[in-house]
């Protein structure tokens, strides 16, 4: 994850990273690929995993059987996080070539998972055995929360051990919180200026904010942006809060808050622009962009996961999700087509719900699917990225020569 940078422990000393040149497998069937020789790997003198591995390897292949792999296992794995000895185990017996390679086993040891790694896991002769993780006992409330999130979003029960015995908490899942509480903070600063908590939009003076997006002031570029911590009333955002706190933070403790982010403004920006390209004269609020392409990305890599998904109540709890959204997006297109309080500005717009969607079922679900593994090494997340990139910049020469070229009458500025 992006955010616990590798390192190695002895005992209760951290030991740093430094370069070495890489070592290459047989790429040949089940075989692990050549790794890169940018790859970190610890060379301190004093690095206890791998004087064992050269004791293990005196002729300095960077390869020892997996007999003597066993060997080093059995007599240090008190030393290792039990679910960490067990991927190393699987990773034994799944290799046909009968050798382990020195750069997974450091990059197991180091928390980090290469392509290669993960192929040669995946395709061992055997399942992990011992107990899943959901049967262990004796578990604090912090572990028990993070088991639980475990469960909630990764499909694979050997990410669900690596997630549970990599996570520390630090950082905390602050971006989801953090966006919560300033939209709610917004909603009640302007609750008691306008006087009204319950259908703010009707208020004269609710779009002479610096806020919300409009289409007479489309040239202020926050507005894209800020539109989300404005919301049509206390019903508005109770929805928004609700699936965005129940969503999005278990998905930014285990994805971190660069990932989940990113397909948060990437939802908040093509909710905006898409609203700037349907319903050209309408205004927008309200943070249903970014939450939709969270909820929808999330729901998707469920169902693509279904059998590997074991969170309780599954199909019970993905149809109140779906609930959820329609009633929202049922409210938003009610009080799009509901006559406005002031006309002839209209009400706020609902296509901003259906760019969330978009990009949540395409990038979102990418981000999702590729937990602990490099985004930029994904070529179907550079070709949604590139069409991404390519609907922004249509969009943005849209709202500089499309108005003009077919004559829209605009609402006067609020």
């Amino acid at each position: 994850m992006e955010q616990s940078s590798p390192r190695m422990t002895t005992g209760t000393r951290e030991t740093p990273l430094n370069s070495s040149p890489a070592v290459a497998a047989n790429a040949e069937g089940e075989e692990i690929e050549v790794l890169e020789s940018t790859d970190v790997l610890p060379m301190a003198p004093e690095d206890q995993w791998k004087s064992l591995f050269d004791k293990y390897d005196p002729d300095n292949s960077g390869f020892i059987s997996t007999e003597r792999f066993r060997d080093l296992l059995a007599t240090h794995g008190s030393e290792l996080d039990p679910h960490k000895l067990e991927v190393l185990l699987a990773l034994a017996d799944g290799n046909a070539d009968g050798k382990i390679c020195y750069q997974d086993f450091v990059n197991l040891m180091s928390n980090k998972r290469s392509n290669s790694f993960r192929r040669a896991i995946l395709q061992g002769s055997r399942q992990l055995k011992g107990c899943s993780l959901r049967d262990e006992v004796g578990l604090g409330l912090p572990q028990r929360l993070v088991r639980h999130v475990a469960y909630e979003t990764l499909p694979r029960e050997v990410d669900r051990k690596w997630y549970f015995d990599s996570y520390t908490y630090c950082p905390p899942p602050w971006l989801i919180l953090v966006i919560t509480i300033a939209e709610v903070a917004v909603f009640m600063y302007y609750g008691f200026q306008l006087d009204r908590l319950v259908l703010q939009v009707s208020s004269p003076s609710f779009l002479k904010s610096p806020l919300p997006y409009h289409p007479q002031l489309r040239a202020q570029a926050w507005r894209y942006f800020s539109y989300i911590f404005m919301h049509t009333g206390i019903e508005h955002l109770s929805l928004n809060m609700a699936m965005q706190l129940l969503v999005g933070v278990p998905l930014e403790m285990v994805h971190g808050a660069l990932r989940i982010g990113l397909v948060y403004v990437c939802g908040v920006l093509a909710g905006s622009l898409a609203v700037s390209v349907t319903d050209m004269t309408a205004p927008v609020v309200g943070s249903s962009g970014g939450v939709y392409a969270l909820v929808s990305a999330h729901l998707a890599n469920v169902v693509m996961n279904w059998s590997g998904m074991k969170c309780q109540f599954k199909l019970f709890r993905m149809a109140m999700a779906l609930v959820c959204m329609s009633v929202e997006f049922g409210r938003a297109v009610w009080l799009r087509f509901y006559p406005p309080a002031f006309p002839p500005c209209p009400n706020p717009s609902f296509v901003a719900h259906l760019g969330g969607v978009v990009v949540g079922l395409t990038l979102g679900v990418v981000v999702l699917q590729n937990y602990e593994q490099r985004l930029q090494e994904r070529s179907l997340f550079w070709i949604f990225f590139c069409v991404y990139t390519l609907f922004v910049l249509c969009a943005v020469f849209w709202n500089i020569f499309a108005y003009s070229l077919l004559d829209v009458r605009l609402p006067p500025p609020p």
